[in-house]
């Protein structure tokens, strides 16, 4: 890997799998210490909520930020600053004794739940600022001929951290100590901001002088906007996500009192994410090639579909593992293609701005996802029996699944992405 995209593409890719492995092991422990503190399902979505409702508040914001400063700095400052919250947050744990006892089924009044609320989104705007200016960096350490295979192999190496290491890692933790899971995830933002600090270079764009920051987000807004294949593509990713989160919040309870599953199965649950997601990202080239940009995009939407009907209707580990699989798979095809075109589209002095609108728009609507998930839960008990009513969050993404693979259709195909790439 070193002879093809260089020293300084290793250092990131190194760093890129040490911090996705910290927080593929706080994808099961931020709401799995939740679950231990209350069983309201609402209570549980928030602290998801927490943290990314930052993509909705600062994700315009962090695109300037990232368009004026070195974007390395700017790395490592955030990895930094999520290492100091989440060790901080360990330590909490550790002097509260964690989060002993039976939880109980209304609000938590435990004061540990509002550190967990408050850390989660301290961790978010962190993780907002980070992310935007991670993705920029990749122009300019990687040939513009390259960009393919080096998104790949960083998609990949993500998502094997993430989903395939860091879920059943986080499984095992927990059963130790709850606290060890926030401080190895912390301990990852350390060594990876020691990782992206070792490559040289100034990694502040050119550009003329700043103009007022509200002017420039405008900027960054028209661009996307005037180019109908980003806009699309922004809007229908951030239905996507919004149900893709429904979901995933939902199956916190779901698979505690449905599946009855332990924090260990739960975590290896979550590795059909990994091994689909690993898949994807080393064989997105090949699958675009032989199906057609186009169609891969509708694939990914289609998939994505098909797991929201398995959760919904088949209470088995087994299909849903599966279906997760699937929808992972094309999910990475999508963000391989997707990312590419945005670094190849797009000015390096717009890149920031661009991408903090692209993603204002694919993540900020998470939140929402998150919310209507735990209260459609909670607005079915009372009508229906509890396992009943944990499916409902499922029954609802594959209905707004469903919506946009019809009005998506079109806009993906294959000569409407080559037209607008040109506009």
């Amino acid at each position: 890997m070193k002879d093809k995209l260089g020293r300084n593409f290793a250092a990131l890719f190194t760093a890129s799998a040490v911090s996705n492995l910290g927080d593929g092991i706080g994808v099961v422990a931020w709401p799995w210490l939740a679950s231990l503190l209350t069983r309201d399902p609402l209570a549980i979505a928030f602290v998801a909520t927490a943290l990314r409702l930052p993509w909705f508040l600062f994700a315009l914001p962090s695109g300037v930020i990232t368009d004026r400063i070195d974007r390395r700095k700017l790395v490592v400052a955030m990895d930094l600053a999520r290492f100091a919250l989440l060790t901080g947050l360990a330590a909490s744990l550790w002097l509260s004794g964690s989060a002993n006892g039976t939880p109980g089924t209304g609000w938590p009044s435990h004061p540990l739940y509002w550190i967990l609320l408050i850390s989660a989104l301290a961790v978010g705007f962190a993780e907002v600022l980070r992310d935007n200016a991670a993705q920029t960096l990749m122009p300019a350490i990687v040939p513009a001929s390259r960009l393919e295979a080096a998104n790949g192999r960083l998609w990949s190496v993500e998502v094997m951290m993430n989903s395939l290491i860091g879920p059943p890692l986080a499984g095992l933790v927990l059963t130790v100590a709850v606290p060890l899971a926030f401080a190895f995830n912390g301990m990852g933002f350390a060594i990876a901001a020691a990782l992206v600090m070792s490559i040289p270079g100034n990694f502040r764009p050119t550009r003329a002088e700043p103009k007022h920051w509200v002017t420039e987000m405008r900027e960054g807004a028209a661009f996307l906007w005037r180019n109908p294949l980003l806009r699309d593509l922004a809007i229908g990713l951030g239905v996507l996500n919004a149900a893709y989160l429904m979901m995933q919040i939902a199956m916190i309870l779901y698979s505690q009192e449905v599946l009855g599953l332990s924090s260990t199965q739960y975590g290896l649950l979550l590795t059909a994410g990994a091994f689909g997601g690993i898949l994807g990202g080393v064989l997105a080239e090949r699958v675009v090639r032989l199906i057609g940009t186009g169609m891969a995009l509708r694939l990914t939407l289609v998939t994505a579909l098909l797991q929201a009907v398995v959760m919904a209707s088949i209470p088995h580990a087994a299909p849903i593992w599966g279906a997760i699989l699937m929808a992972e798979f094309t999910g990475m095809v999508w963000n391989t293609v997707t990312v590419t075109l945005r670094q190849r589209l797009v000015p390096q002095h717009l890149l920031g701005r661009v991408n903090s609108v692209y993603r204002f728009f694919a993540w900020g609507t998470m939140p929402l996802g998150l919310v209507v998930s735990g209260l459609s839960v909670k607005l079915a008990e009372p009508h229906m029996p509890r396992a009943m009513a944990l499916t409902t969050p499922f029954i609802i993404a594959a209905i707004i699944l469903l919506l946009l693979v019809v009005l998506m259709w079109k806009r993906l195909s294959t000569q409407a992405i080559e037209g607008a790439r040109f506009e």
